[in-house]
């Protein structure tokens, strides 16, 4: 089946937030690969306060993601979609105008907290909406947002040929229009009523040993994904000398995406267990992270750039055949009332320790100007690691059985 056509076979409401999810990765990446640049050479500031106000962003968004997937369960998860794409709108907006610290943090937060509010709550509703096609919604999100994460920069360095207001007001006004038409279109979802507290909701969600677990060994996951924008591009550019390796890398591994996501997600779940998909998906991103030591340096520079561009295939097939199954056993954990708070608890548990792993890589490469052996060692150790841990959850049946055993069909 085409994507396309997957894509009609489901109701309206997964069509729409599988459209806005290609919108939202435009409209981020649209601006964000930019901002830095603009801090300094148009605002001025400093090195150690452009971290700060990007800083601030990431955890606005990392450390909130609770938050979000709570009021999603409690609140329904499409008013918390909706004011989450309505809060990136302004955030971004601020950004086109602010120029002064106070008001370029007002807008890192805001920025920041959009995400926390319709990350979770987008994932909660596809996982109710979806029922048994979870996998394949979730792999359909995924070919939309690489497909929006490729379409992003390139609007963006046109608009920035304008200007950066330019740029920043365009980003703002693709959450806009993403805002009105969850607005217009998007229906409620029925939100299952509760006695207890929030704080009881998260005291059950952070003392469920199992799922801390999982979180903790998929944090894997999004430290080498974090490698496709860190030393994948600083090899690519090293090994060549020339910046257009890097725009390769990410037109390869888009196509890669666009092309093989279904067709592979379909096979997996008709005939391999969920546990043991995600614990091979693992492997082979780990195992990619290898392919750079192979040296060969009196190649010519396209033959240079083909073991970094076979590891970033590598790392996107292993991102293939892991992250709808990860997506798919949320649910299975959190039972019917608590999808939204387990799945804003996976992305807190999993970002916090992959950005330490990923300061972890930054430290290991240092000033070098190419990526040195002990950086691609600790990537491959990570996605190895994380592979092993699923292993070992999965042999002490530490999955969610019904999720993690048994191959389910894919209309």
């Amino acid at each position: 089946m085409s994507t396309w056509a997957t894509l009609r076979s489901f109701p309206l409401p997964i069509r729409l937030l599988v459209v806005n999810q290609f919108g939202v990765n435009v409209g981020f990446y649209l601006l964000l690969p930019y901002l830095a640049a603009h801090l300094a050479d148009d605002v001025g500031l400093s090195a150690a306060v452009i971290g700060i106000v990007l800083g601030v962003r990431n955890l606005s968004q990392q450390g909130l993601f609770l938050l979000g997937g709570s009021a999603a369960d409690r609140l329904g998860a499409r008013g918390v979609i909706i004011a989450g794409c309505a809060m990136r709108a302004v955030g971004f907006g601020l950004f086109a105008f602010s120029t002064s610290l106070p008001s370029l943090l007002a807008a890192s937060i805001l920025s920041g907290l959009a995400g926390a509010l319709f990350n979770p709550a987008v994932r909660s509703y596809v996982a109710q909406a979806a029922a048994d096609r979870r996998a394949e919604a979730f792999a359909l999100f995924n070919v939309f947002a690489s497909a929006g994460a490729l379409l992003g920069p390139l609007l963006g360095a046109a608009l920035l040929l304008v200007d950066f207001r330019a740029a920043a007001l365009s980003a703002a006004a693709v959450f806009a229009a993403l805002t009105v038409a969850q607005a217009v279109w998007l229906p409620a979802q029925p939100v299952t009523a509760s006695e207890a507290t929030v704080w009881h909701d998260w005291r059950t969600a952070v003392t469920d040993r199992r799922f801390l677990a999982f979180s903790t060994a998929l944090a894997g996951m999004f430290t080498l994904q974090t490698q496709l924008y860190l030393i994948l591009p600083m090899q690519a550019e090293h090994v060549t000398g020339q910046p257009v390796a890097v725009a390769v890398l990410f037109v390869v591994s888009t196509v890669v995406t666009l092309t093989l996501q279904l067709p592979l997600t379909g096979w997996l779940h008709r005939r391999v267990s969920r546990g043991a998909s995600i614990t091979a998906g693992m492997a082979v991103m780990g195992a990619g992270f290898l392919l750079p030591l192979l040296r060969v340096d009196s190649a010519p520079p396209v033959l240079r750039l083909l073991p970094v561009l076979a590891a970033a295939v590598l790392l996107t097939v292993g991102v293939m055949i892991t992250q709808p199954f990860v997506l798919e056993l949320i649910p299975a954990f959190a039972g019917q009332r608590l999808t939204g708070t387990y799945f804003g608890l996976f992305y807190l548990v999993s970002g916090i320790l992959a950005a330490g792993c990923t300061a972890a890589v930054g430290a290991a490469v240092g000033s070098s100007t190419g990526v040195p052996t002990t950086a691609w060692l600790l990537t491959a150790g990570v996605g190895l690691a994380s592979a092993g841990a699923v292993w070992l959850l999965r042999r002490g049946g530490l999955l969610t059985p019904a999720a993690a055993t048994a191959p389910v069909a894919v209309s």
